[in-house]
């Protein structure tokens, strides 16, 4: 059974990019495109991991993450931040917020897949930034 993404970000030239990336790396994909809908996807879906934008419409990336890992069901998921903002008090809070890793924008897709398929086979990796 594939593991399933949910990606939650609003530039619709990332969103193709990721999907594609994500589909062809084998995962089972859902689309949000603000951090409501990041949510309520979230519950339907129940993701094994979410590539999560900060700066999206509605509710911030920080602000799902954080309330995603309030609730006990959504523990064992995996949450990547994409992020354009790459300063050191960003990713700091980032990972405070709840996030397992932390990529700033531009990234390799490369270093996207490996980082995903570590949290997603080993269960952990580290946080990038």
């Amino acid at each position: 059974m594939a593991k399933k993404v949910l990606i939650a970000e609003d530039e619709p030239s990332i969103v193709t990019s990721l999907e594609f990336l994500m589909q062809h790396g084998g995962y089972e994909v859902r689309i949000a495109r603000d951090g409501d809908e990041a949510l309520r996807l979230a519950e339907q879906f129940v993701p094994d991991l979410i590539l999560l934008d900060v700066m999206m419409p509605r509710t911030s990336g920080y602000e799902v993450c954080r309330r995603l890992r309030e609730r006990q069901v959504f523990r064992h998921m995996k949450i990547v931040i994409l992020s354009a903002r790459g300063r050191e008090a960003e990713v700091s809070k980032g990972l405070a917020s709840g996030a397992d890793a932390y990529i700033t924008k531009p990234f390799s897709s490369r270093d996207l897949m490996a980082l995903v398929g570590a949290l997603l086979e080993e269960g952990t990796a580290p946080g990038l930034a």
